[in-house]
């Protein structure tokens, strides 16, 4: 749930002392809610932002207390989080604090390919089979209009197309490194029109 403006104030209309972590909690609320939109848990989203906002890392009771939740809804998001290398313990104490991994794009690209890959690798599979058909029917006249199925198989292979060179971007760990991104990003825009 993201934090409205009005839950800044005080019931008697005066703005509360540390305004900055309202807002912060504001942003990471912001970040589940995408998270969240993309099929995963808020939470993760949650955790992850506040680790990548923090000075310093934090261990899992700082974060349940930050995000006002549960402490065992911390363990197992974290657990998960670190299991996709999203986050990392600083060390290997038992209660060692996190910090979050802000080069997040190599996992962006495993859920790509995990995922939106296999369902437009289902459907070419399933238009390629229904085309083959299609040619070797007798049916006069078709019941199906075979240019209509090739045309969305050209737009399945097209999205495995944009979909196969954006897995392969690679994000800027750091802003030194974003105007070398933003050439790169400019050579596959080209790409795209060049389809």
């Amino acid at each position: 749930m993201i934090r409205t403006d009005a839950e800044f104030d005080s019931p008697t209309g005066r703005i509360p002392q540390d305004r900055l972590t309202l807002r912060v909690r504001q942003v990471c609320d912001a970040v589940g809610a995408f998270i969240e939109y993309w099929g995963f848990k808020a939470i993760h989203g949650r955790i992850w932002a506040v680790l990548a906002l923090s000075t310093e890392p934090l261990n899992q009771v700082e974060v349940s207390e930050f995000l006002e939740v549960s402490r065992s809804l911390v363990s197992g998001a974290m657990a998960e989080l670190v299991q996709h290398r999203l986050v990392e313990p600083t060390d290997d104490r038992r209660n060692a604090p996190y910090r979050a991994v802000v080069d997040i794009w190599p996992t962006i690209a495993d859920v790509l390919r995990a995922r939106e890959w296999m369902l437009v690798e289902a459907a070419r599979l399933a238009l390629e089979g229904a085309v083959q058909a299609a040619e070797l029917s007798t049916e006069s006249p078709p019941r199906f209009a075979i240019e209509r199925l090739r045309f969305l198989l050209r737009m399945t292979e097209l999205a495995q197309v944009f979909l196969r060179m954006l897995m392969g971007l690679r994000v800027p760990r750091k802003l030194e490194g974003l105007g070398g991104w933003l050439k790169d990003s400019a050579k596959f825009l080209q790409g795209l029109g060049a389809l």
